[in-house]
Order: C-alpha cells, then sequence, then structure tokens
C-alpha cells in the first residue's frame, strides 16, 4: 500500500470550513476506493469539481477479443514495432485482455497531451521500458524514467509530458486496486522487514499544480468502450492541497530486491503487486542458486489455474530462444510451458542472470485481441522440438 501523504494547503480536519482569501469556500472532494472502505484522499480546489459547461460526443474506444483462437502458446514480436501513433491515447494498443486487466502497448510519437485524461474504470500500471517524462495530476508532478513502474489510481485526471527521444510503453488497465503484496504488510499496512522493496522505495508527486486560469479544458473520460467528452470552464488541476493515501506514484523495477535460494525460487518471490485476479512480478538481475546440484534454469510448469503473460525488458532470457527486448510471450493455463530445448542442461554452473522482464498471471483465461494478430509469432508454439 501507499503511504500517508499530503501537498499543499489543508485546513486542520476534514470536513469543516476551508476559506480561500476572498472568503468563498475552497471545494472539498473526497476521492475514496472500495465506496468508503478503501484507500482515499480529500483534495481541495478553488472551483467545485463538478461544474461542467458541456459534454461532447462520446467515441467508441475498446477492443475485440479474439475468443475463438485455438488455445496456443503465444508469442508476440512486439519488439521492433516503432510508434504506435502520434496522440497518447490513439497509440495505446491493446493485446491481450479479460474482465480483470488489459495489456499492451504504447509507444506515442507526440511529446504533449492538448488534453486531460481521466481512466473512469480502471486503475493503470505503467511500465516505461524506454524514455522518461512528467505524469501532471491533480495530485501533482511526478517524475519518470526508464525502468520505473506508474501507478495511476483511476479517476485520476492526469497528462503526460515526455522528454525528446524513444517511447516505448507497457500499458495495464486493472479493473481492480493496484496494492502492494498483501504478505509483505503488516496489520497497518507498512510493508515487513523481508519484502523485497519498502516505502523508501515509493515515490509520490514531489510538487503540487495550482492552475487558476479560466477557459475551456477537455476531459476524456475513459468508461464502457467509450471516451466521453467532458469540458469545464476551469482547469482540473486547481487543487490548493490534498491528503491521504490515494494518490499516483513511481515504483522503479532497479529498486526491486531480488529474494534467492539454494534451489530455484517460485516466481511469487518476485512478486511486485496484487490485484483481484492477477499478480505482477518483476524478474531482475540476482545471483542464480548455490546448491552444488542446482539447476537454474526454470522448471516445466503446468499452470492449473493461471495464464502467464512475459514481457522481456532486458537482457538475455536465459530459457528462452527467438524472443527478443520488447516482446511477449503468453503461455495459457491447460498447456505446460518450460524452457527450450537445450537450456537447461546449459543453465548448469552459470552465477547469475543480467534480465529484466515483467510477469502477469491472470486467474481468468486472457484473449489475445486482433491488434494482436499482424505480431503473431506463427511458429512459437512449435518451438519445443528438438
Amino acid at each position: 500500500m501507499t503511504y500517508y501523504y499530503k501537498l499543499g494547503e489543508i485546513p486542520p480536519k476534514r470536513h469543516i470550513q476551508f476559506r480561500q482569501p476572498d472568503g468563498s469556500l475552497y471545494q472539498e472532494e473526497l476521492v475514496s476506493s472500495k465506496g468508503f472502505s478503501g484507500i482515499y484522499s480529500n483534495l481541495y480546489h478553488i472551483y467545485p469539481p463538478t461544474r461542467v459547461e458541456k459534454v461532447l460526443e462520446s467515441v467508441p474506444y475498446g477492443v475485440k477479443p479474439l475468443k475463438d483462437r485455438p488455445l496456443l502458446q503465444t508469442h508476440l514480436k512486439t519488439s521492433q514495432i516503432g510508434t504506435t501513433g502520434e496522440d497518447y491515447l490513439e497509440a495505446r494498443k491493446m493485446l491481450m485482455i479479460n474482465n480483470d486487466v488489459h495489456i499492451g502497448i504504447c509507444n506515442p510519437s507526440g511529446k504533449q497531451m492538448d488534453y486531460y485524461y481521466k481512466n473512469g474504470e480502471a486503475d493503470e500500471l505503467i511500465y516505461v521500458h524506454d524514455g522518461s517524462g512528467w505524469l501532471y495530476s491533480q495530485f501533482g508532478k511526478l517524475r519518470f524514467q526508464k525502468g520505473d513502474y506508474i501507478v495511476i489510481p483511476r479517476t485520476t485526471i492526469y497528462k503526460m509530458a515526455f522528454d525528446e527521444g524513444e517511447v516505448r510503453l507497457l500499458v495495464c488497465e486493472i479493473f481492480s486496486p493496484i496494492e502492494t503484496p498483501r504478505r509483505y504488510r503488516n496489520e497497518l499496512g507498512q510493508l515487513l522487514e523481508h519484502s523485497p522493496f519498502c516505502e523508501r522505495d515509493i515515490h509520490p508527486p514531489s510538487e503540487l499544480i495550482t492552475e487558476r486560469e479560466q477557459g475551456e479544458y477537455l476531459v476524456k473520460i475513459k468508461k464502457n468502450g467509450f471516451l466521453h467528452h467532458y469540458v469545464y470552464k476551469h482547469s482540473p488541476f486547481d487543487l490548493v492541497g490534498w491528503d491521504g493515501f490515494l494518490y499516483p506514484y513511481t515504483f522503479s523495477i532497479y529498486d526491486f530486491e531480488p529474494i534467492t535460494g539454494r534451489i530455484h525460487q517460485p516466481p511469487p518471490v518476485h512478486q511486485t503487486f496484487q490485484a483481484h485476479n492477477l499478480v505482477v512480478c518483476s524478474f531482475v538481475p540476482r545471483l542464480f542458486d548455490y546448491h552444488p546440484l542446482a539447476i537454474p534454469a526454470p522448471y516445466n510448469h503446468s499452470n492449473i489455474d493461471s495464464d502467464e503473460v512475459l514481457f522481456y525488458a532486458e537482457g538475455e532470457f536465459m530459457s528462452r530462444k527467438g524472443i527478443d527486448r520488447g516482446s511477449f510471450t503468453l503461455h495459457p493455463g491447460g498447456l505446460p510451458h518450460g524452457p527450450h530445448p537445450g537450456m537447461i542442461e546449459k543453465s548448469i554452473g552459470k552465477k547469475e542472470t543480467h534480465e529484466y522482464a515483467v510477469m502477469i498471471d491472470t486467474f481468468r483465461p486472457l484473449y489475445i485481441t486482433e491488434e494482436a494478430l499482424p505480431y503473431v509469432d506463427e511458429n512459437y508454439p512449435m518451438s519445443w522440438k528438438e
């Protein structure tokens, strides 16, 4: 979980009068999760956040799953893709989906957004494969760079501004709250001593943005298969302060401390986040197992309850042949998967790995989308032949 944090000016108590210099009230907004039972923050606006100037036409914005595709091990050859669109939202291409998560890529060529964006139905987890920049939201300025996970709670209104250079993002829309693993937290939510990361590694917004000017401000809201276009007379970044536990933050994969052992450790030791019906794991450079008869390569595995997605970020991938940086594999439940032929024996005696990868295990089946079809490696299901 995140920790308590505040920026700007706030009153001494919640839900009491908090007045502007001209005597009018600041407008308090409670942003809460799980109804009133989850984490929340209290925001203080100059203008009412409810004051809509006009509503424009909604535009379809969704993807179609291919539910009649055969059960296959899948390799999506996304490593050589250049830009996927100029605009940030246009560039988001969802490749694998179910009712719990949409997984895709976003390689925009445009560096600025001339609108604000809100995902009204999903938390977002963005892994910065290449690039850097700033996330601007009503919670303030948040710096991100290569290797960062950006966690954005649903209904956060934000803009992305990218630095010069190539931008490649792994994007997950997750339809439940994104949390740190429960087994690494005590009863008060603090990360425990044996956790592979701690609160010092979680970076909240650094500086509040207070935009007081009035004009026309377009907010695009994603919900129920559409982008809904709302126009406000004031900026959604009109806050003078906020506090709470709900806000966007970054966590770098480079700050994940691996857990190792005498024999091969199972994927849960790499777990970084949890949500309903899925987990996210980070594979990072680490020493291999040190039992005298250890086999560093992972053993063959049959997923009874889950589908496994691996996004190959950096390094040499010990158990796979023909997989490049920026590619995906999907190993569905119902089929065993494991190292390619020769890779188990080849791994014996190796002392360490320098790979980085993001793994997403879902506990309901994933379907590839029509947008994924151009990247399917037709030879991959047969790649375990000698």
